[in-house]
């Protein structure tokens, strides 16, 4: 009971070291929108996730190209990550340097189509400054061991939040397709039996003509 309320301890003091940010952003067109990050020292973990979808609030794609480009410019100007025409992206890497950095979402190839792109911007510090309350008889080689467990409980928490977005984000975009494909089909079948119908309403038409006329002819 001990162990299981330090471990806990331990992990709420990790969780506070990371410090996240989740938005969901109506970028509309022709739109350059920033979203700034501050680093307060070299060496932090820079996690960025983001996934683009339509405005309509059931389906993640309801028409249109939904894809924006976008770019992660760091100190000096320095292009940290940059792309084109992605529908979403999940991205970790390590901030080299102190100061501030730029995440940019571009919309300005889209003359008309609105989007709403959900992103998290997490700033993730690996310090070890949280320890465990040593315990007597406890060696230390097994105190770091749990921390590293620990740590790595964190860091795939944080890897199946990311992917359970990436994968919701996937579900609603395919399920668009679906329901668009089977308004598609659903009208084409529409149209195709008002078609059939016309078509033998048409021929009764004519074959009652051919014998009206063949009875005048008779008379």
């Amino acid at each position: 009971m001990r162990i299981l309320c330090c471990f806990l301890g331990l992990l709420g003091c990790l969780c506070s070291l990371v410090s996240a940010t989740a938005l969901t952003y109506k970028l509309q067109p022709n739109e350059l929108a920033c979203f700034f990050s501050y680093p307060e020292q070299k060496g932090l973990k820079l996690a960025f996730y983001f996934a683009v979808r339509g405005v309509s609030r059931e389906f993640v794609q309801s028409g249109g190209s939904f894809d924006i480009d976008y770019s992660v410019v760091g100190p000096n100007e320095k292009v940290v990550l940059e792309g084109s025409k992605e529908r979403q992206g999940d991205f970790v890497f390590t901030a080299k340097e102190q100061g501030e950095y730029r995440f940019c979402f571009n919309n300005e190839m889209s003359t008309f189509a609105e989007k709403m792109v959900d992103f998290e911007i997490a700033v993730e510090n690996e310090s070890r400054d949280a320890q465990l309350p040593s315990k007597q008889g406890t060696s230390p080689e097994q105190t770091s061991a749990l921390e590293e467990s620990i740590l790595k409980v964190s860091r795939d928490l944080s890897t199946i939040n990311r992917n359970q977005k990436y994968f919701r984000t996937r579900e609603n975009r395919n399920m668009s397709t679906v329901k668009s494909t089977e308004k598609r089909i659903f009208n084409f079948s529409v149209m195709e039996s008002a078609l059939m119908v016309s078509m033998a309403g048409l021929q009764v038409f004519i074959v009652r003509f051919f014998f009206q006329g063949a009875r005048k002819g008779y008379v």
